[in-house]
């Protein structure tokens, strides 16, 4: 069974930022629509990564909190919000299973695309008791690192993902990786149950539609370096082999140095 070890996402801060896709502004939208955000009250970002869902919601509260588990995280959010100018957002290295720390209670708490790596039900169980009155908890379901099968016609070739997969194969090895271990059967889910297992009723859902996207050989190589199952260090002293083999992969499959891809809807199950 696999449990938390800090190499997780060692050395895949800088990537992640580069090469993922930036949620799209429609999203803060939605939720400040659903939930009334008027630029009052506390969010707080668990999981927060290198800011990627904390930057963009910033603005609609009088302070934000970001907080993660991986210290490269914390300093390459801190650096996307020098960068953006943003001001009201604080930034702590903690993992989730610490909560509540001291941090008071806040008007949204938000999990995008990190709740399968905690232990849940603690989790869980400790937001509950950190939301304000009328609070929410909003979990983010997206694919940000990739798209879909498209419904639309593109105008560039799409990433060559199952090549990439089979690549990374070669050098990893057939099972996921994660971190120091392994992840045959993947990561959990069933987050509903946890949820109400810990108090929460709903959930409320809104979806804001996928994007179509021109990518880079660059955000692609990002992407994949993004992952957990990919994060830089796994790769030891071949990893400046594989990035070779991995741009000479994309080169031929897109001359033009230009790819499309169109990503999945993000959906947003509020829980209150």
């Amino acid at each position: 069974m696999w449990t938390w070890d800090a190499s997780l996402y060692a050395g895949s801060a800088e990537h992640y930022a580069r090469g993922r896709l930036a949620y799209p502004a429609e999203l803060a939208d939605a939720l400040a629509a659903e939930l009334g955000l008027d630029g009052t009250g506390r969010l707080l970002d668990i999981g927060c990564g290198p800011g990627s869902l904390t930057l963009p919601l910033a603005r609609l509260f009088t302070e934000a909190v970001g907080v993660d588990a991986d210290p490269d995280m914390i300093t390459e959010a801190e650096r996307q919000a020098a960068g953006a100018g943003i001001g009201n957002i604080r930034w702590l290295h903690l993992r989730a299973e610490e909560l509540p720390a001291g941090l008071g209670t806040f008007r949204l708490i938000t999990l995008a695309q990190s709740f399968h790596w905690m232990d849940r039900p603690t989790v869980a169980k400790a937001v509950r008791g950190m939301l304000a009155e009328g609070g929410a908890c909003a979990h983010v379901h997206a694919t940000t690192h990739q798209g879909i099968e498209p419904t639309v016609p593109l105008p560039h070739p799409r990433p060559p993902h199952e090549e990439i997969a089979g690549l990374v194969r070669e050098f990893l090895g057939p099972v996921r990786r994660a971190g120091q271990g392994h992840l045959p059967q993947g990561t959990a889910g069933g987050e509903a149950e946890v949820y109400r297992a810990a108090g929460f009723t709903g959930p409320r859902r809104i979806e804001v539609p996928g994007q179509v996207a021109i990518r880079t050989p660059d955000e692609v190589v990002a992407a994949v370096f993004s992952l957990s199952s990919s994060t830089p260090h796994l790769f030891g002293d071949r990893r400046a082999e594989f990035e070779d083999r991995l741009r000479r992969l994309l080169a031929a499959a897109s001359p033009s140095g230009r790819f499309s891809e169109q990503f999945a809807a993000v959906v947003v199950d509020l829980w209150l």
